[in-house]
């Protein structure tokens, strides 16, 4: 697994509903690495610290394999590595595996799984549209928390490397499926 692409984004005024919505969803790629703090990555924006930052969701990693899934839903959309939010998208994430409590090495950090990302309707000023959660809870490809142990940076390139894995621990999706609303 490996870090395709490091993202963050500004604060953002979007009209929704008749209201101004402020958000730090719309991440874009940086030629730099960022570095990811105890609660949350360096210059970016995070508005709603109640659901957004803090400990347990210091940092968001998105898979780049879950793509292509996307795409094809919504080929019209401008594409680019960030569009779900994410900090780090990283090749071969995959929520079916990883457990809530292994711990990575990631270039200067070290950083541990906390839990799986539930959609907002932030989601859906990104995709324009409310139909994105839905779909978006009835797929495994949630991404994933990660809580920092050690700060430091982390650039393109860089290799998730398993440091300590967490024994009789649900993995991400499980915990997403026990999550859903039926």
């Amino acid at each position: 697994m490996k870090v395709v692409s490091v993202n963050i984004g500004e604060k953002k005024a979007i009209n929704y509903k008749s209201k101004i919505v402020e958000t730090g969803i719309f991440k874009f790629p940086v030629n730099h690495p960022i570095f990811l703090g105890v609660e949350d990555v360096e210059n970016d924006a995070v508005i709603d610290r109640k659901y957004h930052g803090g400990i347990d969701q210091a940092v968001y990693a998105y898979s780049e394999n879950h793509y292509s899934y996307w795409k094809e839903l919504y080929p019209n959309l401008d594409w680019h590595y960030g569009i779900f939010g994410e900090n780090l998208t990283i090749s071969n994430l995959e929520e079916t595996e990883i457990q809530v409590g292994n711990q990575y090495k990631l270039g200067e950090t070290i950083i541990e799984v906390t839990k799986p990302r539930e959609p907002c309707m932030k989601l859906a000023l990104v995709f324009e549209t409310q139909q994105i959660l839905k779909q978006f809870w009835n797929s495994t490809k949630s991404g994933i928390y990660f809580k920092v142990l050690k700060t430091g940076n982390v650039t393109v390139n860089d290799e998730l490397i398993l440091i300590k894995k967490s024994e009789n621990s649900p993995t991400i999706a499980e915990v997403y499926e026990s999550k859903k609303v039926t």
